[in-house]
């Protein structure tokens, strides 16, 4: 499996940004789909953003117009610029990749190598 890593959270307040890194040890995946999820305690994981290998990104309503994936193939670097951010962003954000020939968060979430998380805090 490859080992994914997060990191880039923290804590600001409404209306901040900050930029969460993805970066993956090593990068075999043929049909990439790769993103990020969030949860919070005593809810489900829920899709944020991802991103298929011709580089068309999907995203949450809830983040729509905020969030923004870019990705760094050469580096096998994926990274979520998060602007105008709220309190109700707050969550452990994952990172998750797999090879897909369907790139969508449902397909992605029970198949994909996981990185351990990092935490966003958005106060108000």
């Amino acid at each position: 499996r490859v080992q994914v890593a997060e990191s880039g959270g923290g804590s600001v307040q409404a209306g901040g940004s900050l930029r969460l890194t993805c970066a993956c040890s090593r990068y075999t995946y043929n049909s990439r789909c790769e993103g990020w999820f969030r949860q919070v305690p005593g809810k489900e994981r829920e899709g944020v953003a991802l991103i298929d290998e011709y580089g068309t990104a999907t995203y949450a309503d809830s983040v729509q117009g905020r969030f923004t994936l870019s990705q760094d193939k050469s580096e096998n670097t994926l990274y979520l610029q998060m602007n105008s951010l709220k309190p109700e962003d707050t969550a452990m954000y994952y990172c998750a990749a797999a090879s897909l020939d369907s790139c969508d968060f449902r397909l992605l979430h029970p198949v994909a190598d996981w990185g351990d998380g990092t935490e966003v805090t958005v106060t108000s």
